[in-house]
């Protein structure tokens, strides 16, 4: 899904959008990278189930690129585009899947640290309608309700009585 929405913002800037139009541009623009991801992430997936090899493995990410390069590539522009297409996809789909890896270390080392450094990060404002109660607090607050329901249950039946 957001291939397709990368797709679709660069043929927003694309130079062909004046002839083509803009609307045109964008739907085509996003569906060859949509199809293009999903291309590779299958081929990823099935190369990482057949090698039996853990998500973050690279070399999968090079053979998935290679294959679905190779596959569409041929399509697009016979063995000469075959060629040029696979070794494109193996380099961008190895730099990207590396990249993620890294980002997602970063990302989990930062959360952990931010986590770490202030274990109750939301605190609520004193004047917030909404307050986190203790047990003996919550056990009160149950009393009164308790209390409130009985009389309402009273004032209902004496009416009913009247």
């Amino acid at each position: 899904m957001a291939s397709g929405f990368i797709g679709g913002g660069v043929g927003l800037v694309s130079k062909h959008r004046k002839v083509h139009g803009l609307a045109n541009i964008s739907a085509t623009y996003a569906t060859n990278v949509a199809i293009v991801t999903g291309c590779y992430c299958v081929a990823r997936e099935f190369v990482r189930e057949t090698r039996k090899s853990d998500p973050d493995d690279l070399f999968n990410s090079a053979i998935a690129g290679f294959c679905s390069g190779a596959l569409l590539g041929r399509l697009q522009g016979g063995p000469v585009g075959a060629a040029r297409y696979s070794v494109i996809f193996a380099i961008a789909g190895t730099t990207l899947d590396y990249a993620t890896i890294k980002l997602k270390v970063g990302l989990r080392d930062w959360t952990e640290s931010t986590s770490e450094e202030n274990k109750s990060w939301l605190k609520l404002p004193d004047w917030s309608p909404i307050q986190v109660l203790d047990e003996e607090a919550l056990a009160a607050k149950q009393a009164r309700e308790k209390q409130l329901y009985a009389q309402r249950t009273l004032g209902k039946l004496n009416k009913e009585e009247s």
